[in-house]
């Protein structure tokens, strides 16, 4: 991995509120070996981008051209020494440039059990509805390496919560964030 002081640089790639990389910005903050160097965003109107702002963290505004058909930006992640990439509610699919540059260094989180109530529009609050459509007994959260194909990485960690009977996509969403929150930055570290 590409070191500067000896810390590791991670960019976080964020699309909405950036609840996950808040927390994750949290536990790394002042932390010996890891530095949280960039944040990379799809989407200008993003809550995530207010919050690199507050934390003075460099960001990336990426468009969809450049990252799919382009460079995908390697160069810009290069400039930045980026040696880990987190996927933090980041809702496009990763390029194969991307993937073969940073291989077994990228790391996405995803609502539910996989492999179950993964895949392509499977996300935030569609894959709440379909857990509680097909009346499961638990969800919770995978987080697994990212490779060419949506959420079929390698395992990293699961963590279930039960689905309740009077469960609406909001009440387990709210189960499933903070599932997210305690184990995304701890699971990040023992990764790294």
């Amino acid at each position: 991995m590409n070191k500067e002081n000896n810390k590791i640089h991670i960019a976080i790639f964020a699309s909405g509120a950036g609840s996950n990389a808040q927390k994750i910005i949290d536990y790394f903050k002042n932390h010996s070996h890891v530095s949280i160097a960039l944040i990379v965003c799809n989407k200008p109107e993003a809550g995530v981008l207010t919050i690199a702002a507050k934390e003075v963290i460099p960001t990336l505004l990426i468009e969809k051209e450049r990252f799919f058909r382009g460079d995908a930006y390697i160069d810009i992640l290069k400039e930045y020494q980026i040696s880990f990439i987190v996927l933090a509610g980041f809702l496009w699919k990763i390029p194969q440039a991307l993937v073969v540059a940073y291989p077994d260094k990228i790391v996405n989180i995803h609502p539910a059990l996989l492999p179950k109530y993964g895949g392509k529009g499977m996300y935030g609050h569609f894959v709440h509805e379909a857990v509680i459509a097909n009346a499961e007994k638990e969800s919770g959260i995978t987080i697994h390496f990212v490779n060419e194909n949506f959420d079929e990485g390698t395992h990293i960690f699961q963590a279930t919560c039960p689905v309740l009977p009077d469960d609406t996509p909001d009440s387990l969403a709210e189960r499933i964030h903070k599932l997210e929150h305690t184990h995304f930055p701890k699971v990040i570290e023992s990764v790294l």
